[in-house]
């Protein structure tokens, strides 16, 4: 009986689970699941890196600025790389361009109005 079993069992395991259907069934799947994933989360965050990047680069004198360690201030002197931000009266620091999280132009009107 035991014996029966065993060689139902080989030749269950020997027998093609399928040839081409069987990757075909399993790489459809995972295509589907990565499209997905790219339209609901690669594309979305690639266009809000694009838009922080050209808020960055185009920041000007005057623009308040926020930097990513959360100190705001005004844009006073902007060189390549790095911008001199006026955190309080006479008091400036020079920041990384990279570092600044959000800009606030000068002439944007407020959300509210």
């Amino acid at each position: 009986m035991s014996s029966s079993i065993f060689a139902t069992t080989l030749a269950s395991a020997a027998a093609p689970a399928g040839g081409a259907a069987g990757l075909i069934g399993f790489i459809m799947p995972m295509a589907l699941v990565f499209i997905i994933f790219y339209i609901l989360v690669l594309r979305p965050q690639n266009q809000r890196m694009k838009a922080h990047t050209a808020a960055i680069n185009a920041v000007q004198k005057g623009d308040e600025v926020i930097t990513g360690g959360g100190i705001r201030g005004k844009a006073t002197k902007i060189t390549d790389d790095e911008v001199e931000v006026e955190i309080a009266q006479g008091v400036k620091v020079r920041v990384v361009k990279s570092t600044l999280s959000q800009v606030f132009s000068k002439n944007a009107k407020p959300a509210n109005d």
